[in-house]
């Protein structure tokens, strides 16, 4: 919501650099894509280590009371 009332600023301000901005948004989420993918990948990378790691002491532990 917030983005979309500073573009009706820019919008007032400035309509052909608005006109640019909702042209290139698609262009840029587009883009943007695979990085996000690849932090998705890398997080559950280390999620995943870190369970592996902890996984010893979770088991030396003992059961978790409910």
């Amino acid at each position: 919501m917030l983005l979309f009332l500073v573009w009706l600023l820019l919008a007032i301000v400035a309509w052909p650099l608005a006109l640019l901005a909702i042209i290139l948004y698609p262009l840029v989420w587009l883009l943007s894509l695979p990085f996000r993918l690849v932090g998705i990948s890398v997080r559950g990378v280390f999620g995943l280590l870190e369970a592996i790691v902890k996984l010893p002491a979770r088991v030396l532990s003992g059961p978790r009371p409910a």
